[in-house]
């Protein structure tokens, strides 16, 4: 094994250095979602595997799966890492047609695995000496996957597939110790082999079922040497987040490409602002502007979605029931805008 050697990029102001930190999302393997009983076969008919609570019916309460969390805690021990006696679920709250909650249920504050650690063994291309280096995980923690929207079936609507919802995950979060782009393809390639061998999650990058998010930041050469003995991040750049890669190829390409655009605009004297990247086959959102099309949302299967409530007008006694139904069959599309509306009256 060689020594690792700094990656830079030649800029028009100097050299460049890559800061790399990657959220992997593995899902767990188990027969049934993280709080409901609903199944996780891959491949079922769209809506087929949707119970209750992934629906998000109005009085329905998740019942936490104990196999999920035996099988993140099996991944934690794999990982060299800390499994904390205290853990906690939060709400993350944010709209988007295929979370039918409106909040995803994570963990933030208290996950159930903390501080680990990985050995990384690199083979760089065009012939370089492998060496291996160690990334230290930050954290694990479980959540729920969101469902499946699927854009490329009409030209004016949105098909929504809630087989995947509530599915859980695991996010196994690591610390900004990837330099190189090779380096993050060959730890996803270590994580997803330690958890095969563990059987916690099977691996599978086509089906989605691992999946990589990487933040990528750049920097001046020594900036990273102070950061990590300082434990300061002001030494490091803004990092901007690649989303829902599941190739390795592709994270190699989308980071190269990345670290370059950054590199670009701040030696153009730009401000850098953090944000989001979609990569390829990640969620389309509509681009925002002043006029456009409503878009729509339509379920690919029969189902049924009932809401129920009572209301009482302010000085009063008198109490109405009313009642909303959405039949949505295959074919039938609904409003966005009447989805939220209705939505919001409910709740």
């Amino acid at each position: 094994m060689s020594v690792r050697t700094p990656y830079t990029i030649k800029g028009d102001t100097g050299d460049w250095e890559l800061v790399m930190g990657l959220e992997v999302h593995a899902q767990v393997s188990s027969n049934a979602k993280l709080f409901s009983g609903a199944a996780t076969a891959f491949g079922a008919d769209p809506n087929c595997n949707v119970s209750l609570v992934d629906a998000a019916m109005p009085g329905m309460l998740p019942v936490l799966n104990r196999f999920c969390v035996e099988q993140a805690i099996r991944t934690g021990l794999g990982l060299k890492a800390q499994i904390n006696h205290y853990s906690r679920f939060d709400r993350k709250n944010y709209f988007y047609p295929d979370l039918p909650q409106g909040y995803q249920i994570s963990q933030f504050a208290h996950p159930i695995v903390g501080e680990g650690e990985i050995e990384v063994d690199v083979e760089p291309a065009h012939g370089g000496e492998a060496y291996s280096f160690t990334c230290r995980i930050e954290r694990l923690h479980l959540e729920q996957d969101a469902g499946k929207s699927i854009h490329d079936m009409d030209p004016n609507s949105t098909y929504v597939d809630l087989n995947r919802s509530g599915v859980a995950l695991m996010e196994i979060v690591s610390r900004p110790d990837v330099r190189t782009p090779a380096e993050a393809a060959a730890y996803v390639k270590k994580l997803r082999a330690i958890v095969i061998a563990l059987g916690t999650c099977d691996g599978d990058m086509e089906k989605g079922n691992l999946r990589a998010d990487v933040n990528v930041s750049v920097c001046k050469p020594g900036q990273y040497e102070k950061y990590r003995e300082t434990g300061d991040f002001s030494h490091l750049g803004t990092r901007c987040e690649i989303k829902n890669m599941n190739s390795f190829r592709f994270i190699q390409q989308a980071i190269e490409y990345e670290a370059r655009r950054q590199i670009e605009i701040i030696e153009l004297a730009a401000k850098w602002i953090r944000k989001p990247v979609c990569s390829i086959r990640t969620r389309a959102r509509p681009a925002p502007c002043a006029r456009r099309k409503m878009r729509t949302i339509t379920v690919t299967s029969r189902t049924l979605i009932s809401f129920r409530w009572k209301w009482s007008r302010h000085g009063s006694t008198r109490s109405a029931r009313h009642s909303l139904s959405f039949r949505m069959r295959s074919g039938h599309a609904l409003k966005a805008s009447t989805v939220c509306r209705a939505m919001m009256r409910v709740f």
